[in-house]
């Protein structure tokens, strides 16, 4: 569908949601880029045109501004369009969204501290003209100040742009669930899968504030442009309850289907549960492309509770698959072409069977033994999330490389660092121990605001490296093929990171030209474009286009595992390698050799199962699937899906 300019809010826009028959189900206007980065640009050049465009009236802009992840691309294509295109800020007035109660400004979890991080330091917008929620007034001030803040928005005409994210609960802002439609400015209560969400920057959810400020849902919709943000496939539900469900406080986001100039910007990722994406049959004819026909065909039988096989006409046609049946000839034909394909992902040989016709299998049967190098963004997601794979390649006598992408440092609690500390200074049976008498004071005496100085994040280092050297050997791989790389976008001490750079591309470049893999396995978690994960997917892209001119990459095939949370959908899924129960139970042991990141764990997200129950449950569910569609029971199964680079 072409997108135009509106020449009244240079909005990015087309036609009204649901004119079309494939919008049919959505009421809200949306637009879906490739990445964050062009939907994040695209956003940035509606801004810089709003304010040439007041600047040219002599007016002023005023712009609603959030926090969090998702709006961070945008304020660096800001900052760029400051820097290289002259464009100033000095007739721009900001309202952020919200803020944490109690908070103070200086502390570096504060939203006053991120907008000044990410844009305000970086751009020439005067000083006055920034108005951020303040978390540090009292309590009795705290019922005249959000009704002064509120007056200060309506003093300079409302808000001509107002910038949002949103939260997996359907909060905009800090609206949460109950919100009113016409609520404004005010404290709030969080919701504690709000405060999950942010448990990471405040490393651990006891940190997170409980409370906060927050414009209202009415003071929102009163801006004249509104921009949502939505990034990766953890926003993708709430995204599809937003723009296709029914307007409730339960969703408070869904209020912004009352709002006349509003668009989503989204990723593919974040995009995939709307029906046009996800069902495009049940919104107009489609075309069967072999990847759709894949995809129809599990979703039908995880409809109906059927197996592969047993699906019928009647099935197709209920379910708006007439077509497809028209392209196939009979259900009997297209069940067997699925349950074939299905199936032969399925191999106990995720390095190839030597001396086996490969036609119909994942993997290559030649060499038949391989280099395999392992990607792993921190120092345990090799064993949680491919830990019976890799045991596999080993035990079929492959030449098996494990890389550790980051040093993981920030994920060690500091009572785990102090007790590892202690133990150095009672075996060096003197407290002479300069060094770590003072990493143990640095630890004690550490405030909020502190980022852990390089002693200490060296220590927190080695005791990964020392849980990753353990699970290793445990899996029976050489020390010498085993490598840490502690790239340098990691390793700031916080939990920003800084962006990536030519060493950080160097590293990776010069582990593969050495090894020369004919398989590489990496995290293929695309999730959240700033997570670490996502993070190192990328530099080993690009590494990969630097490198693809070699000769030994045309032999080299790679292949992407989930994290801990999730796994592939069965459409998606190239290869799974199946684990008997003996098998479970070493990948639950090498998880265990991670000790520091066992009880306790700082990421867990909301889930609060430690990583090795996760990673059972998850497996298990992954051969449960397979089992449904008709084949065979295995106790575990992990996916992989293969990546053209």
């Amino acid at each position: 569908m072409e997108i135009t300019q509106s020449k009244n809010s240079k909005a990015i826009t087309y036609d009204e949601p649901g004119k079309f028959e494939n919008t049919r189900f959505e009421k809200i206007h949306n637009v879906i880029f490739s990445s964050a980065k062009e939907g994040s640009v695209k956003v940035a050049k509606e801004i810089r045109d709003l304010i040439l465009d007041k600047q040219s009236k002599g007016e002023m802009c005023v712009l609603g501004l959030a926090t969090g992840s998702s709006p961070i691309k945008v304020y660096e294509e800001l900052i760029r369009i400051h820097k290289e295109e002259s464009v100033s800020f000095q007739n721009v007035i900001t309202f952020n969204l919200d803020e944490y109660y109690p908070m103070e400004p200086e502390n570096i979890h504060s939203y006053h501290y991120f907008m000044h991080e990410h844009l305000f330091n970086h751009i020439d917008i005067l000083p006055k003209n920034i108005n951020i929620p303040k978390g540090n007034i009292t309590v009795d001030e705290l019922h005249d100040y959000c009704i002064s803040y509120e007056d200060q928005i309506d003093a300079v005409g409302g808000l001509d742009f107002q910038l949002l994210g949103i939260g997996r609960t359907g909060h905009i802002g800090f609206n949460e669930p109950g919100s009113h439609v016409n609520s404004e400015t005010r404290s709030i209560l969080l919701d504690h899968i709000t405060r999950v969400d942010a448990a990471n920057s405040f490393l651990g959810i006891d940190n997170v504030p409980k409370k906060a400020i927050t414009m209202g849902i009415g003071t929102v919709k009163k801006a004249k442009r509104i921009v949502l943000l939505g990034w990766g496939d953890k926003k993708a539900s709430i995204i599809k309850e937003t723009i296709e469900g029914a307007i409730s406080s339960e969703v408070p986001a869904s209020y912004l289907q009352l709002h006349s100039n509003t668009t989503f910007v989204l990723d593919k990722e974040a995009a995939s549960e709307l029906t046009r994406i996800k069902t495009p049959w049940l919104v107009g004819s489609c075309k069967w492309t072999p990847e759709l026909k894949s995809k129809a065909v599990i979703w039908l039988c995880q409809l109906t509770g059927k197996s592969i096989l047993k699906l019928i006409d009647k099935d197709y046609n209920d379910n708006g698959m007439a077509g497809l049946l028209v392209d196939e000839g009979s259900s009997y034909n297209l069940n067997i072409k699925m349950f074939n394909k299905v199936q032969q992902t399925i191999t106990g040989w995720p390095g190839g069977k030597p001396n086996a016709d490969d036609t119909f299998r994942p993997e290559r049967s030649t060499p038949d033994k391989k280099r395999v190098l392992i990607f792993s963004p921190h120092p345990d997601d090799d064993v949680i999330s491919m830990g019976g794979t890799f045991d596999r390649l080993v035990s079929q006598g492959h030449e098996v490389h494990v890389a550790y992408q980051t040093s993981g440092n920030i994920a060690v609690a500091d009572h785990e660092a102090i007790k590892f500390a202690e133990v150095a200074l009672a075996m060096n049976g003197s407290s002479d121990d300069k060094l770590m008498s003072r990493v143990i004071e640095q630890l004690k005496t550490k405030n909020e605001n502190s980022i852990d100085s390089i002693e200490v994040r060296k220590l927190k280092g080695l005791i990964r490296r020392g849980e990753s050297i353990a699970a290793t050997r445990y899996l029976k791989v050489p020390d010498e093929n085993v490598h840490f790389l502690d790239l340098p976008f990691y390793e700031t001490g916080g939990i920003k990171k800084s962006p990536l750079s030519d060493e950080d591309i160097d590293i990776m470049c010069n582990l593969i030209e050495t090894i020369k893999p004919h398989q590489i396995y990496a995290a293929g978690d695309l999730a959240d474009p700033h997570g670490t994960h996502r993070v190192c997917l990328n530099v080993l892209l690009e590494s990969l286009k630097i490198l693809k001119s070699k000769p030994f990459m045309e032999d080299c095939w790679l292949w992407l595992y989930k994290g801990a949370w999730h796994e592939w959908d069965i459409h998606e899924i190239d290869m799974t390698v199946p684990m008997s129960p003996d098998q479970v139970l070493r990948k639950r042991k090498a998880i265990f050799f991670h000790q520091s990141q066992k009880d306790g764990i700082m990421f867990q997200g909301n889930d609060l199962r430690e990583f090795w129950m996760r990673a059972e449950d998850r497996n298990t569910k992954t051969a449960q699937k397979y089992n449904e569609l008709g084949l065979a029971d295995y106790a575990a199964m992990e996916a992989f899906v293969r990546w053209y680079y």
